[in-house]
């Protein structure tokens, strides 16, 4: 990493970490998972079926029993 560069993290609000990229990350079990992207949503919740990488799956969990304003 060049002198001075800082990899940038956000933790979204009941949402996934979104990581700048590229990037590597070991899981616990030891497997080394890649991403070239220029920002990578990380699962904070473990429900995604991609885990570590976010598939959304926080946003149906969330949202049950919230009803819609009638119009």
């Amino acid at each position: 990493m060049p002198i001075g560069r800082r990899t940038r993290v956000r933790i979204e609000p009941g949402g996934p970490l979104l990581v700048e990229g590229p990037v590597e990350i070991v899981a616990p079990d030891g497997e080394t998972v890649t991403s070239d992207r220029f920002v990578v949503a990380l699962c904070a919740c473990r429900r995604s079926k991609s885990y570590p990488f976010c598939d959304t799956s926080h946003r149906r969990r969330s949202r049950q029993g919230v009803q819609r304003p009638e119009k």
